[in-house]
């Protein structure tokens, strides 16, 4: 494979439909939103949200860690976002709550990440990932640090046969990414007592927003309108008010509370009725 090869797609900010091909972004679609809390704080901030700046923060990826080339960095320490999927799964393995984490990587496809720094370093700067390609010197890194890829022929993207893997190897206390109500349901059939979160949920119909949170344990809210609302109506634990993340069984509020109480951060902490939306939103909500 030549250095940087192959065609990767991904969903960010905004919902945008990004096409990176040999390590340049070739295409960039028209974004969903205009505003997001998140973005402006990002290691490279959008303060308004449009194709052009979208471009260049996905253009900052692949030349500050590599995103979807060979010098992809697959490890981090650092907190992105407090309550964030990848951030709640490292913390979840860190303290034994989790022995594995079934994620997508830009390079791997499913990948079974068994380390916080991997868990991290996969997820704390990764969007959606749509499709990608096998990229070797991605995949051999995440191996040497203890991951397990699916499928290195494909870079694959299939997170019920990455749980099914998971449990082949013997782990038990399994973790999973999802995006949509149909894997979440597979999973949950076949596996009840695998950690489901839900990501990248902007723009799912009512329907599918109920199908997912119905089979979820925690539910990234992202800019979605149909998630704040029926996630927020049944949730045990809210975490943040801009991109709330709701936890929606005892499992997910476990995590969440777990974190909050070994964390050195202040909080306050009060029964009330949820969702709590803050004055900082995505807009408009889809």
């Amino acid at each position: 494979m030549e250095k940087d090869g192959g065609e990767h797609i991904i969903e960010a900010i905004g919902k945008c439909r990004i096409v990176i091909r040999d390590g340049a972004v070739m295409e960039v679609g028209d974004p969903v939103i205009a505003d997001c809390p998140l973005a402006k704080r990002f290691a490279y901030p959008i303060p308004a949200i449009t194709k052009e700046a979208v471009k260049a923060n996905i253009e900052h990826r692949i030349k500050s860690f590599g995103m979807c080339t060979e010098r992809r960095v697959v490890t981090d320490y650092r907190e992105f976002v407090g309550f964030g999927a990848s951030e709640l799964l490292s913390f979840g393995i860190h303290t034994g709550l989790i022995d594995a984490a079934v994620l997508a990587c830009d390079g791997a496809g499913t990948v079974i990440a068994t380390s916080p720094e991997l868990v991290q370093g996969i997820g704390g700067r990764m969007s959606g990932l749509v499709s990608t390609c096998p990229i070797p010197a991605v995949m051999n890194r995440i191996e040497e640090h203890g991951g397990v890829i699916l499928d290195r022929q494909t870079a694959r993207i299939d997170q019920p046969a990455g749980v099914d893997l998971a449990v082949v190897r013997k782990f038990n206390r399994i973790a999973v990414t999802v995006a949509d109500p149909q894997t979440a349901e597979q999973i949950r059939s076949v596996h009840p007592d695998t950690l489901i979160v839900a990501v990248h949920v902007s723009g799912l119909s009512p329907d599918s927003a109920r199908r997912l949170v119905a089979v979820s344990d925690i539910v990234t809210s992202c800019a979605s309108r149909p998630i704040r609302e029926i996630a927020g109506a049944g949730a045990l634990v809210q975490a943040g008010t801009a991109i709330p993340v709701f936890a929606m069984t005892q499992k997910g509020k476990h995590l969440i509370v777990e974190k909050m109480a070994q964390s050195p951060d202040p909080f306050l902490v009060k029964t009330t009725k949820l969702p709590v939306s803050g004055d900082a939103q995505p807009h408009p909500l889809v």
